[in-house]
């Protein structure tokens, strides 16, 4: 283990998760994935045992953590195998931020307890059919009249979004660009405010993906977080340690793949010998070995820069790009080593591949990514 990072309270943790993936994910996980759901009552189950509000407040219901706390987090839940299951049940780790950051007490008493005790559900609603990554030209329109908001717009892929208690959602009530985008709590049941449908897709089959509409919704203004028009800075807190958790998210899915070769190779047996006796295969296990690894190490460093308090704005995109890169090259040569079983789907490199996919597209595409840090570099 790496000392440097992780130390006796990290391995306990690890040592908690297993457990718990072991005793209430792994049983079910394949019928899960095949239904598209899992129950409700696993947000209970991960709130009791502290993980849903790793590293929040403990006046809130939080379990104190650092930084390597919720990386051994995200690796070690990703051992049920379900990258869709582990996004939808970590959804609040988004939508809870702005609130911790720009809103009043009452709405902090209000809406973080019953989400970090696992009761509701928090997601978070920015990106918008008409947008995709163009966070700050989003259409969402709330107009103030009264005591209330009136929101017309809607949102698309948002997880856990089919059964969402509440969305912390951006809306624009000013001007172009992002000086005039504000967030607002839009809560299930308010007049105007419909899931538009589940979206159904190549990966992440455990997590419902949904488009939600604001059709004349109607928000009280006491919803409003912070300052109006001054939203853009609680969306812009969670881009580092987001994109940081999707880094780790595809180099723990990359381990995964691996751990799944290796295993394969020294069972399966051609030509009178196995897998691994060819050198082809085990210089493939070793290059693939090597990209892991170094993947992993500069997510660690990037995560204890973080933790210290470092703007790693440019270095975090770095290695969600690389280890993104990564994961596309070691989960496709896992199915390569697998053969035919790599494309059937009582292999888990078979869901490792299409939910892998995913991660150079959520929480900024792979170019979007390039442009911060080619801006970085000052070009």
């Amino acid at each position: 283990m790496y000392d440097q990072y992780f130390g006796e309270s990290h391995e306990m943790l690890r040592t908690s998760i297993r457990k718990f993936v072991e005793r209430e994910i792994k049983p079910y996980i394949d019928r899960w994935e095949e239904e598209g759901t899992f129950p409700r009552e696993l947000y209970k189950k991960a709130g009791e045992a502290g993980f849903i509000g790793l590293g929040s407040p403990e006046e809130f219901g939080g379990t104190p953590a650092d930084i390597f706390h919720q990386v051994a987090y995200t690796e070690e839940i990703l051992r049920c195998g379900s990258v869709g299951l582990v996004s939808s049940l970590g959804s609040s780790a988004i939508a809870v931020p702005p609130i911790l950051a720009l809103g009043t007490e009452a709405q902090k008493n209000k809406y973080i307890p019953p989400v970090l005790a696992g009761d509701q559900i928090a997601v978070l609603g920015v990106t918008e059919p008409s947008g995709g990554s163009d966070v700050a030209n989003l259409l969402t329109r709330a107009v103030r009249k009264g005591d209330k908001f009136i929101v017309n717009g809607s949102k698309t892929f948002i997880t856990s979004g089919t059964r969402a208690d509440y969305v912390t959602t951006a809306v624009r009530t000013g001007g172009p660009g992002h000086s005039g985008i504000s967030l607002l709590i839009i809560e299930r049941g308010m007049p105007g405010f419909t899931v538009s449908k589940k979206l159904e897709k190549m990966g992440w089959w455990a997590s419902d993906t949904a488009e939600l509409s604001f059709d004349d919704c109607e928000v009280p203004v006491e919803n409003l977080l912070g300052e109006e028009n001054k939203g853009f800075y609680g969306i812009m807190l969670n881009f580092q340690k987001e994109r940081l958790y999707l880094a780790v998210e595809a180099h723990a899915v990359a381990e995964m793949a691996l751990e799944e070769s290796i295993r394969y190779a020294r069972e399966r047996t051609a030509f009178g010998k196995t897998l691994t006796g060819f050198q082809v295969t085990r210089h493939k296990l070793a290059e693939m070995a090597t990209l892991v690894e170094a993947s992993k190490q500069f997510n660690y460093r990037v995560a204890a820069r973080i933790g210290d308090g470092v703007n790693v704005s440019k270095d975090v995109c770095m290695a969600k790009n690389f280890a993104t890169k990564v994961c596309d090259r070691v989960v496709y040569d896992a199915v390569q080593i697998h053969g035919g079983y790599g494309y059937c789907r009582e292999y888990l490199v078979e869901r490792l591949y299409r939910d892998s996919r995913l991660f150079s597209i959520g929480g900024g595409t792979y170019e979007i990514m390039n442009e911060v840090i080619s801006k970085q570099m000052g070009l």
